[in-house]
């Protein structure tokens, strides 16, 4: 048995051998047909690793700026169209709720002196939004509850708002005119303000305004869209439980009146789109694969002709066909092999530098390795299959005639 065993590995290593002479001898035709393999497992690693980076980079992103958080939309029903601040009062009141920050949007006319920008977008916020989020206000002053309960005409603009209207001068304490109404400017809003996810969900905002003041505005007097801020150490899929039960009890137990998204909720879906387009974009780019394989499958069909007095000879020893089809599957799976290993470590570097020059987080991908090398092996095997079981049933009289 064991006889067999030494025998059997040191055929196999005799194969290795000189299906890697071969390959060697025909240096330019072996790159040739490796680089197919080579540019279809790049393009398979390069896109899964840069997603997975991509991926990485948007949770911890969503986790950084949303943690903590609800969005709630309202649809309403016929007996009760929104919020009111009485029942903003009441949620508040519940213990996994810290604090909640309405959502009142518009988009007016602004004008200063002979300068005018028309369709604005302006966002009304309360007190407590300014308090969540640091560093919103780089100058000036926030909305504060005296703002709101007044309904008083203040705002806080952006730099793109006070470069176009107020150029030159400073905006704290002038006057600009929303609609026709006089407003008076009172701070103004940090560029990072705008990467936080409240403005991410409700539109970046040119103007911020208190939003009873905005409520006015619109002609409206229920709020439909506002962001709940959880208490310290509360679970968010229990607090939108709480918060469901709470604001059924408000709208009298109507179906579809309000929608409660958490952010593991957002992050979840967008997890699974990226999840559906880098299986789509390597799926594209599995085809260079396919094309590779056809090319190693030619390869070893022309090295199959040109080597039938070989065949012949090995067959007229005594090899028997098993043998003759192993030696040239073998070489066919190096080919494979080689062009799989370096399209790893070329899609790896590719996909390093992506992520460098976009800012991303670079992840290594073991399934997508592992997919890669896998591919790679079954290409060789399968497209060198025919070639190597021509070689393998070769009459050796003719192959021998062939001398």
């Amino acid at each position: 048995m064991f006889k067999q065993l030494r025998k059997t590995l040191m055929m196999l290593g005799e194969c290795f051998t000189m299906s890697l002479s071969n390959i060697l001898n025909n240096r330019v035709r072996s790159f040739l047909t490796v680089l197919g393999i080579l540019i279809g497992v790049t393009a398979v690693i390069a896109l899964i690793t840069t997603v997975s980076g991509f991926s990485g980079t948007l949770s911890s992103s969503f986790m950084n700026m949303g943690a903590g958080t609800l969005s709630v939309s309202v649809t309403g029903s016929e007996l009760k169209s929104g919020m009111t601040a009485e029942d903003f009062e009441a949620l508040t009141a519940l213990d996994a709720v810290q604090g909640i920050t309405p959502n009142v949007s518009l988009r007016s006319r602004l004008s200063k002196g002979g300068k005018y920008k028309t369709n604005v977008s302006i966002t009304g916020k309360n007190y407590f939004y300014f308090l969540k989020t640091e560093g919103a206000v780089e100058r000036g002053r926030p909305i504060h509850p005296t703002d709101e309960a007044s309904s008083t005409f203040v705002c806080l603009i952006n730099h793109t708002i006070m470069e176009e209207l107020f150029y030159g001068v400073d905006p704290i304490g002038e006057t600009m005119y929303v609609d026709g109404v006089p407003f008076l400017v009172i701070g103004v809003l940090a560029d990072s303000a705008s990467t936080n996810l409240v403005s991410i969900m409700s539109g970046s905002a040119s103007v911020v305004i208190p939003y009873t003041t905005a409520l006015k505005m619109n002609n409206a007097n229920v709020v439909t869209s506002f962001t709940v801020y959880l208490a310290d150490g509360a679970d968010s899929e229990k607090a939108s439980a709480t918060l469901t039960e709470a604001m059924d009890r408000m709208f009298s137990f109507e179906e579809d009146c309000f929608t409660i998204t958490t952010m593991s909720g957002i992050e979840d879906t967008m997890n699974s789109m990226l999840s559906m387009v880098s299986t789509l974009l390597a799926g594209i780019a599995s085809i260079a694969l396919v094309v590779g394989g056809i090319g190693i499958m030619n390869m070893m069909l022309t090295t199959v002709t040109e080597r039938t007095m070989e065949i012949g000879l090995k067959k007229a020893l005594g090899a028997i066909p098993w043998q003759i089809q192993l030696q040239f599957l073998m070489e066919s799976f190096l080919l494979s092999m080689i062009g799989g290993l370096l399209g790893v470590a070329l899609g790896l570097g590719l996909s390093f530098t992506l992520c460098r020059v976009m800012g991303m987080t670079f992840v290594i991908s073991p399934s997508a390795i592992l997919l890669g090398v896998s591919f790679s092996a079954a290409v060789g095997i399968i497209f060198g299959w025919a070639p190597a079981r021509k070689a393998s049933r070769l009459n050796p009289i003719d192959a021998l005639r062939a001398m």
